[in-house]
């Protein structure tokens, strides 16, 4: 995989990223900062490390399919596999400008 077409693929998976929210929040994974790496691999897999707003989420097992479902259906992906991470735990400097003023905080 050339770096060209490596660069084209995290956009798409970026661009599908803003697709996945928490039911409890109306600001995609990616601006709030959920999405802490995604590394696509030569062989057209991803690893990816994600977080929560917060440890117990109740919604994390859908949260967590959206992610690796929508990833996987991008052409290109043969597989996702997602990482669930709690270091360093999420805080909210975290967000993009936009979630923050969506959400309030600025």
């Amino acid at each position: 995989m050339t770096p060209q077409e490596k660069t084209i693929l995290e956009e798409r998976i970026v661009d599908v990223l803003k697709t996945v929210y928490d039911p409890e929040i109306p600001v995609n994974i990616f601006d709030l900062g959920m999405i802490y790496k995604v590394d696509v691999q030569d062989d057209h897999t991803v690893e990816m490390d994600m977080t929560f707003t917060a440890p117990n989420c109740p919604a994390a097992d859908f949260i967590l399919e959206d992610v690796r479902s929508k990833v996987e259906s991008l052409e290109g992906i043969k597989a996702c596999n997602v990482n669930l991470v709690f270091e360093p735990a999420w805080d909210q400097s975290m967000m993009s400008e936009e979630a923050r003023v969506e959400l309030g905080f600025d």
